[in-house]
């Protein structure tokens, strides 16, 4: 890669790339056939490298993915007792081997809108998910009782409350979202699962340092992103999403994770994810906010998976070496939604 233009040798690395994103036939042919846009068949092949990958890479995203439920330990002592509630409601449930607490639906009646409504759910002994990767963030940033927390775009309350759980209702976690109709959606979900020591706020993220500058231990921002990688959960979003739009979405993530970097003590961590596979949405903002800054560095993601490191190289720009430090899912390897991830750490 020695010969590459290099990331910060560029004056607008992604209209650079977006400039050489051209379909060929064949990329055309193979979106045609699974509907999705031209151009994100070319990307899925200048990232993964064959036809053989990419097909089953498309493949993957027809598959089904079995929801999977947490339970909440803030409300429920022992996980078996749940368990067995939901056994004798016909699901039939495994543990997830990496998430403590977790539980894939494998079996029986396990819709989620099924899962939705049971007696279990509504006193809120557990939180419900469509799949699993959403587990990963919280995990990964692993807050402890007695920190002080924020969640940067907290809506729907999933990786919220999550949190709370690790932190066994102690210390204070801060839930913002600028949504007014996604605020009363985890305004439920943290009074039904019983966390205490949340702070909602609606608030654009943005803004956040100027309201609690260097103030948190940790940060998450679950960034707003196209979804790319949920294309098994929702297949509108194999057109959803114009090249433009990825513009237009990244330079709102740069400025949210701006924003995280300013709101964590020197020494805090922040984890940036997206439900994107795209790199545009995830190495390109990374990249561009440390290189840009100089009180940031990324750290290694520890989390007892095999993922997939951080694209380095696209459509010819080298990116930072830094970026393999970012961890992906893919749904042909992993078996789960496409997730991104990448941690930080605030220094000077």
């Amino acid at each position: 890669m020695g010969d590459l233009p290099r990331f910060s040798d560029v004056s607008d690395p992604l209209e650079w790339v977006l400039s050489r994103v051209r379909p060929g036939r064949r990329a055309k042919a193979v979106a045609s056939r699974w509907g999705y846009r031209p151009y994100m068949v070319e990307r899925y092949l200048n990232i993964l490298g064959s036809w053989a990958e990419v097909g089953r890479f498309l493949q993957a995203f027809e598959l089904s993915v079995s929801p999977s439920v947490r339970c909440n330990t803030l409300k429920v002592e022992d996980c078996g007792i749940l368990i067995e509630r939901l056994e004798r409601l016909g699901f039939e449930v495994k543990p997830i081997e990496w998430a403590e607490h977790c539980f894939e639906v494998v079996g029986g009646v396990n819709t989620v809108s099924t899962l939705g409504a049971t007696h279990e759910f509504l006193i809120g002994m557990y939180y419900l998910y469509r799949g699993r990767a959403s587990l990963l963030p919280p995990l990964t940033l692993s807050p402890v009782a007695g920190e002080r927390v924020c969640d940067l775009a907290a809506a729907p309350g999933g990786k919220a409350t999550h949190m709370a759980q690790l932190m066994r209702n102690e210390g204070v976690l801060l839930a913002c979202d600028v949504s007014r109709s996604r605020m009363r959606a985890l305004r439920s979900n943290v009074e039904r699962l019983g966390v205490r020591n949340a702070v909602l706020l609606r608030v654009d993220g943005r803004i956040v340092p100027d309201i609690f500058p260097s103030h948190f231990d940790r940060v998450l921002l679950d960034a707003p992103c196209s979804g790319e990688g949920l294309i098994m959960l929702d297949p509108s979003r194999k057109v959803k999403t114009s090249m433009r739009d990825l513009v237009r979405m990244h330079e709102l993530q740069v400025e949210l994770l701006n924003a995280a970097l300013g709101s964590v003590r020197p020494g805090g961590l922040v984890l940036y994810s997206t439900c994107s596979i795209a790199p545009e949405e995830d190495e390109f903002v990374i990249a561009e906010v440390v290189e840009g800054r100089e009180d940031v560095r990324v750290e290694r993601v520890d989390v007892p998976l095999r993922l997939s490191e951080g694209v380095e190289e696209y459509f010819g720009l080298e990116l930072p070496d830094y970026v393999r430090l970012c961890v992906r899912v893919w749904p042909h390897i992993h078996g789960m939604e496409g997730f991104f991830m990448c941690l930080l750490r605030r220094v000077g």
